[in-house]
């Protein structure tokens, strides 16, 4: 995965490249789609333009108007042969166009707004597809709120930076559209207009863009810190009950959110005050072009119609300046969280999927590690080191050793989920890691069923826990219960007032952290796999319940091979196999009841 964009200047030509890159071609051919509404859209205001201009002479001076041979010969052939008469036709035709206009206008906006929405839930997919898809490695080294923070906010953000560039679009057409038509009505007076507003505008943005992105960044900086200050005080209160520090998280929650909120008003504040200044200039040169056609025309019946025009293309003008302008200000705003975005969409894929039905390995002899050894970067330490063991298919092995001697990270470089920095890891002489067949590495995981010494329980009943991942309409309750019965939890769950059904709270919190794990246990159960491993599984369990436990496991099928790492001797006495661990080495290994002998000595 590509770090995360830092705090540096951002070429806005880049991240356009980036996001036309990121669109397949049925998107490009909707965007295509929409520019042509886009252009219907002007079309049609240039036609509203037009026709104020007969129906303001039709309303002050119809004559005028009649003298027309053009107007004559469209008249009589629609059975008109008075000036008077075409002011029903001319009303028609002016709200006509203005009905139409507003039609079309909305069904740009409507257009967008999909394209946009479906824009967003596809690159908000995406992003999590690949943030799922990361290795282990990856995982393990980002932070969590990030992640959240860049699949939610930094997505919606740059959907909104698409909704601006569509909105930049928009207004850049319907001020050409109108513009133009300006131009041949009066093209001194139209151009006048046009350096005047486009100067104002030119300038507020040499005097806004920089305050825009730096304020940007650090809203998305800020927000990003605010869900992780969140997710810490939530995961945890336990303590801070305890210890009655809600004052502290608090103040340390407000010192991000308060800054936060006024960026947010600030650059609101940025984006829509050249409105206001310019609805004034506006009327002031509209006074002030009023005052100069009177006195150059002798007279406001004869100047009413261009003027007429004059107003209503600035009233259409300023909007589309308007709309340019804060669609581009938010672009500013959101490019930080934009290239962030970005990041996550182009994270790598692996080059096969699990998106099909994984078929898991038939373990037939043995798991080998071959002068294993591990770091998580080239520059630290090895936390494994010249691991050589053998594992045999059916075989109760156990791993023991002081916190940080290397044992979880040996399980998960078992389990694939991480790749030895040297040696091979062989499952009946097959490389689990080979490149060249990376659904070998697939299917190994598919063998496996791993309990951890946390526990995560989704906000769902016991037995959508227990039958993890599988869908409602797909659980086995015969397999959940006879899971239930072997981890030692079936009379609890029983007992509770929904059965099976009991929601266990978020993160499993209406339950005691033994049941947590008994849970944990049914669910390596309920999958049935070849390859159960333990990591220390039972740490939570009374004596009795482990013995229990232990006894069941150890009554499983001959076949199945089970792994456990533990600190408790009673938890291993029974493994055929003990691997004693030490900085990262392997530094004694015996049967469990040679283990439990030599300790009573």
């Amino acid at each position: 995965m590509k770090p995360i964009t830092q705090d540096i200047e951002i070429k806005k030509s880049n991240l356009l490249i980036r996001f036309w890159r990121l669109l397949n071609y049925k998107r490009r051919f909707q965007l295509a789609g929409i520019i042509f509404v886009m252009i219907a859209s002007g079309t049609a205001e240039m036609i509203s333009l037009g026709t104020i201009i007969p129906f303001l002479t039709v309303l002050t001076s119809p004559e005028t108007l009649w003298e027309s041979n053009l107007i004559k010969g469209i008249a009589s052939f629609a059975g008109i042969y008075k000036a008077e008469q075409l002011l029903l036709p001319a009303t028609l035709l002016f709200a006509t166009s203005a009905i139409c206009t507003a039609l079309i206008r909305l069904a740009n906006i409507w257009l967008a707004g999909r394209f946009t929405a479906s824009i967003g839930s596809e690159m908000s997919c995406e992003a999590y597809k690949r943030t799922l898809y990361q290795p282990y490695i990856v995982q393990i080294t980002q932070n969590s709120s990030s992640v959240i923070t860049g699949v939610i906010q930094y997505i919606n953000d740059t959907t909104a930076v698409l909704g601006y560039l569509l909105q930049v679009c928009t207004g850049s057409i319907v001020f050409i559209f109108i513009f133009v038509p300006l131009l041949l009505v009066d093209w001194q007076v139209a151009l006048s207009a046009g350096v005047i507003f486009g100067a104002a505008y030119l300038i507020i943005i040499l005097i806004s863009k920089k305050k825009l992105e730096v304020t940007g960044k650090r809203i998305t900086n800020a927000s990003s810190n605010q869900l992780k200050i969140l997710q810490e005080g939530l995961g945890a209160i336990r303590d801070i009950l305890l210890d009655s520090s809600q004052g502290t998280y608090l103040k340390i929650y407000r010192g991000t959110d308060y800054p936060l909120r006024r960026w947010m008003a600030q650059t609101e504040i940025l984006r829509f005050y050249p409105r206001y200044l310019m609805e004034g200039v506006g009327l002031v040169l509209i006074a002030a072009l009023s005052y100069g056609l009177v006195i150059q025309h002798g007279g406001v019946i004869n100047i009413i119609p261009v003027l007429g025009a004059i107003a209503l293309g600035a009233q259409r003008l300023l909007p589309a300046l308007q709309q340019i302008y804060t669609s581009w200000a938010g672009v500013r705003k959101y490019s930080a969280s934009m290239a962030k975005a970005f990041d996550l969409l182009e994270q790598p894929l692996p080059k096969m999927l699990s998106s099909k039905e994984i078929k898991p390995i038939e373990l037939k002899n043995s798991i080998r590690f071959k002068n294993v050894s591990f770091s998580y970067e080239k520059s630290s330490p090895k936390v494994v080191q010249s691991i050589n063991l053998t594992i045999e298919k059916g075989e109760r092995i156990g791993f023991i050793g002081k916190t940080g001697s290397g044992k979880s990270t040996s399980i998960d470089l078992l389990m694939g989920l991480l790749e030895p920095t040297e040696g091979t890891i062989t499952v009946d002489d097959q490389n689990i890691n080979c490149k060249e067949f990376p659904e070998r590495l697939l299917a190994w995981r598919a063998t496996i069923a791993h309990v951890p010494q946390s526990i995560y329980l989704s906000d769902s009943s016991i037995a959508e826990n227990i039958a993890f991942g599988i869908p409602l309409e797909k659980i086995d309750r015969a397999k959940v219960i006879k899971a239930a019965r072997k981890a030692q939890i079936h009379e609890f769950i029983e007992s509770c007032s929904n059965g099976y059904q009991t929601t266990v709270g978020e993160r499993g919190v209406r339950l005691s952290g033994g049941q947590k794990q008994r849970i944990g246990i049914a669910r390596a159960l309920y999958k049935e796999s070849k390859v159960l491993i333990f990591d220390e599984a039972t740490s939570a369990l009374d004596n009795a319940t482990e013995t229990a436990l232990m006894e069941a496991i150890d009554g499983l099928s001959k076949t199945l091979t089970v792994i456990m790492i533990a600190h408790r001797l009673s938890t291993v006495c029974k493994c055929q196999k003990v691997f004693e661990l030490d900085e990262g080495k392997i530094v004694r290994s015996l049967s469990g009841e040679a283990l439990l002998t030599q300790t009573k000595n």
